[in-house]
């Protein structure tokens, strides 16, 4: 095959071909600069001496075989090493102190947030040994930073320098690097720093790094390693993650490390599709993972069946949803070990659409939810629930999700790391995201409403895309009764980061938005999309001609469009898909309303707490234990902040608690532990 280089943003180089499988080489005192938004293309293999030097504020392609090397040899020409290497190839931040804005996922945005990316094809690990220089800037987790790392053979200890703290080997001291174990459903930690990253592990594992003296969001790290070769160990079938694990009642077994699985193990995911805690699909089929390269991921297409000539030859048909992004992460340093996180970011697919819907064949599916996390960044983590193990050949191959763009494939365009994007048509899915802002109109909180036509209206086991919101969430929707309004069987049992409705027997009926907190939300901004696609600013009515409407207790209701902006005063809206239909708000003939006052559990502080329903201003709280004892008794607790359930998290034992408002209104519900 005809080797080709195509260079553009070149400030001064050097190229000669000293072997046989060295394509572009820059020399010593040469320095290579590639602009932001280039793409420099070497149809063969790329070296680097002494100080030569790429800067790479754009997109780099090194497409070889497996005769062909990427190196970074010094004066001598020997290969350089973790220890002796760096600076020779460097992938830039060009915009660092916005490493916390995610970019918009639509090809007509502008990316904020821009940088360096790598993207290296058949060549064979072997032949990978350059060195290269990745800068790192993220969102600080909380207890532990979630983070993939992408280099073959790096040696954890290296981790110190390039960090600035200092690692060791025991667990649960905030200074340790444990790796998630998808069959095990467990966080294993290394004894010891000497551990080779892709020698005894997945190259797409996912790590947690100890948060303590750990700072990733006010100064840029640079990590320095040999990248992954794409020839081998990048794909990965998913099944049987935690198959053989039994949680116990409540999730009251422990695991190897005697960590109680109730104290780490959440699965929001199996509750909005209408499971139980601890049982069934609880906390098993989930499968965390890392970006293994130095190129984005786009998880667009991860759940559909394309045709084989345009691609990316991933179909996993039973998927349930994605999630990205965790904050809020703590840990227990008690008997029951373990932790969690208080928030993430969600996406969902709807799947099966009707004739006519957008696909390039087989079936089709469109993601609901948070859209500008499916491009995953270089060094960051995402977490896959599956639906059950019951379907073969769910296989996700990393390799044909590599993309340049900061934006994703959509439908029609040939898979290919710099593909563009197109238009779609045909059966929708009409997502609504309501999002809180505060007094400065920062975001605060947000929630999505999702409709299309095989949706599932009301609590279901045949919900595809619904979520149920975590204990950090002071924005959601409740599950709607068939006609309209909340679901009281379920107020106090969950509520919906994502809820879905059909589009068809749900049109001008109207879903329960609930503010828990009307001292942060001052306003709600609505975000529109239809088949995951944003609609142009001020745009209200949708293909079908018909938009999302929005309706205050004492107001009447008015067409959210995209980018609207409204003030928010009260702690109840009503959203609607299509105008409003006077049957579905005029009538609720439950005489006795169940409250939204929850009892859940928050990882952040390992225990359970009472959110209350906003109409309440005071509340006693009882609880007891299965023997009848009374273990905790508060009077007139002022229900403006959350109430902290404080059990003894060393007792395994179950409760019962009541609730009763300053009006009356009682809850009951347990605990089980």
């Amino acid at each position: 095959m005809r080797k080709s280089l195509f260079a553009i943003g070149l400030l001064a180089a050097g190229y000669s071909v000293q072997a046989q499988n060295i394509l572009c080489h820059v020399d010593t005192n040469a320095n290579m600069y590639v602009s932001k938004g280039t793409l420099v293309y070497s149809g063969g293999g790329m070296q680097m001496k002494g100080n030569g030097r790429i800067e790479n504020h754009g997109n780099i392609m090194v497409s070889g075989s497996s005769s062909d090397s990427f190196k970074t040899i010094d004066a001598s020409n020997a290969d350089k090493t973790e220890s002796n290497g760096g600076n020779n190839f460097v992938n830039v931040i060009n915009e660092p102190t916005s490493y916390a804005t995610y970019n918009t996922n639509s090809s007509t945005a502008t990316p904020s947030y821009t940088y360096g990316q790598l993207f290296i094809t058949g060549i064979p690990q072997s032949n990978i040994t350059g060195i290269v220089d990745q800068q790192y800037r993220a969102v600080n987790h909380g207890a532990y930073q979630q983070v993939g790392l992408p280099f073959y053979a790096k040696t954890l200890s290296t981790l110190n320098t390039e960090l600035g703290k200092t690692f060791s080997g025991v667990r649960g001291s905030g200074n340790d690097v444990l790796q998630w174990n998808n069959d095990n459903v467990v966080f294993n930690h290394f004894t010891n720093l000497t551990y080779r990253l892709g020698i005894d592990s997945p190259l797409y594992a996912y790590y947690i790094l100890g948060g303590t003296n750990l700072d990733v969001s006010n100064t840029t790290r640079t990590l320095k390693g040999r990248p992954y070769s794409d020839t081998s160990g990048t794909s990965v079938t998913l099944s049987g993650a935690g198959a053989n694990v039994s949680f116990g009642t409540g999730g009251s077994n422990v695991n190897q490390y005697n960590e109680k699985y109730w104290s780490y193990v959440q699965d929001g995911f199996h509750i909005a599709a209408g499971g139980t805690a601890w049982q069934g699909n609880y906390g098993k089929n989930i499968y965390q993972f890392s970006n293994p390269f130095l190129t984005n991921l786009d998880l667009r297409w991860i759940a559909t069946n394309e045709s084989a000539t345009n691609g990316d030859g991933i179909n996993l048909s039973n998927i349930q949803a994605v999630r990205f992004e965790v904050s809020g992460v703590q840990y227990s340093n008690t008997n029951n070990g373990g932790g969690g996180a208080s928030s993430y970011k969600f996406v969902s697919f709807a799947s099966n659409l009707p004739a006519g819907s957008p696909s390039t064949g087989g079936s089709a599916t469109v993601p609901t939810g948070d859209l500008d996390y499916l491009v995953v960044r270089p060094m960051s983590t995402f977490v896959i629930k599956m639906k059950d193990n019951t379907v073969a050949n769910q296989v996700l191959n990393f390799n044909n999700l590599r993309r340049f763009n900061y934006f994703s494939r959509a439908t029609g365009t040939d898979y290919g790391v710099s593909a563009s994007k197109s238009s779609t048509s045909g059966a929708t899915v009409k997502q609504l995201g309501v999002i809180g802002l505060d007094a400065n109109g920062n975001e605060v909180a947000r929630t999505y409403y999702v409709v299309y036509p095989n949706a599932t209206t009301g609590h279901s086991s045949n919900a595809l895309t619904q979520i149920s919101s975590t204990s950090g969430s002071i924005l959601g929707t409740f599950e709607e009764a068939p006609t309209g309004g909340y679901d009281y069987n379920y107020t106090n049992q969950y509520w919906l980061y994502i809820n879905e409705a059909n589009e068809n027997n749900f049109q001008g009926k109207n879903i329960k938005l609930v503010n828990y907190d009307l001292s942060k939300i001052k306003s709600y901004k609505f975000e529109i999309r239809e088949n995951a696609e944003l609609v142009a600013n001020g745009t209200h009515q949708l293909s079908t001609g018909i938009g999302f409407y929005y309706k205050t207790p004492s107001g009447t209701a008015q067409a959210a469009v995209q980018g609207g902006v409204v003030p928010v005063s009260d702690a109840e809206f009503d959203l609607f898909y299509g105008a409003p239909n006077n049957a579905a708000l005029a009538v609720d003939n439950t005489s006795v309303k169940p409250s939204r006052t929850m009892v859940v559990y928050n990882p952040d502080i390992t225990n359970y707490i009472v959110r209350f329903d906003p109409n309440w201003k005071k509340a006693d709280i009882e609880v007891y234990d299965m023997s009848g004892k009374l273990v905790i008794s508060k009077k007139a607790v002022s229900t403006s902040k959350d109430f902290v359930i404080e059990l003894d998290n060393a007792l395994k034992n179950s409760y019962v608690v009541k609730i009763v408002s300053d009006k009356g209104e009682t809850v009951n519900t347990k605990i089980l532990k």
